[in-house]
């Protein structure tokens, strides 16, 4: 029979690595939803808006060709089309994919930026995430499937839209600002995996060209920034000399 205290200890081992992992995370977002609650996420709320509007929308006998000409990206198009077009199609769904998928990785991994981040730092992370994804495609198809990173011709007809890799994007830098080191190589260990063994389609490649853009960006962050008393403060929270929950 096992000691009663083990257990105990056990307990106490995955609290503290909770708490290491997910405390500093924890304590930005839930104080800040508490107190200000939906004031908080106002970026959020209009993208949940706006996924919503264009689902109703591309829905419609009437309004599915609107829908694909200003949010619609395919690697086919020009250039220039596809830069107009890609901040806008972060919103429009997938039409093979539920519409409550996108809306829940929006409301869950946009408000946690939003608080986390910022508004602007949330835009801009999400939009070079749905850029590198949108640029791969070219590069894919350019590399042709000779390569093991290229892409067949067929895939530059495929409709790219959706906020997915803007999800993967935003999570990674999460997890990276506020030190979530074993979450943050799940998400990029499950992106590669996703591509090898789920989704060897185009979606799952730009996953991963989404995952290593912004890893290159929280690199460079870390390198050229500033050292800030937060980054103390994470240091000695993840010693566990800080505990505030």
């Amino acid at each position: 029979m096992s000691e009663p205290g083990a257990g105990r200890r056990e307990l106490s081992v995955l609290r503290r690595a909770a708490r290491a992992e997910w405390g500093p995370l924890l304590r930005t977002v839930w104080p800040t939803l508490v107190a200000r609650r939906l004031r908080a996420i106002p970026l959020t709320l209009t993208a949940v808006g706006l996924t919503l509007t264009f689902h109703f929308v591309q829905n419609q006998s009437w309004g599915y060709r609107a829908v694909q000409n200003i949010g619609s990206v395919q690697a086919y198009e020009h250039l220039w089309v596809a830069l107009l077009r890609t901040p806008l199609s972060l919103f429009v769904p997938a039409l093979d994919l539920p519409v409550w998928g996108a809306l829940a990785q929006i409301l869950v991994v946009f408000g946690i930026a939003e608080i986390c981040l910022g508004r602007w730092q949330t835009l801009t992370v999400a939009y070079a995430a749905t850029l590198a994804g949108t640029m791969y495609a070219r590069i894919g198809l350019w590399l042709g499937p000779d390569s093991p990173i290229g892409l067949p011709d067929s895939d530059k007809f495929v409709v790219d839209t959706g906020p997915s890799a803007a999800v993967v994007g935003l999570a990674v830098v999460v997890c990276w600002r506020y030190r979530a080191r074993f979450t943050c190589v799940v998400v990029v260990v499950s992106m590669f995996v996703e591509v090898a063994f789920i989704k060897t389609n185009l979606a799952g490649k730009e996953h991963v060209a989404a995952v290593l853009v912004v890893l290159a960006l929280c690199v460079g962050w870390d390198r050229w920034r500033p050292v800030k008393p937060s980054d103390v403060h994470y240091a000695q929270y993840a010693r566990g000399r800080d505990r505030p929950w």
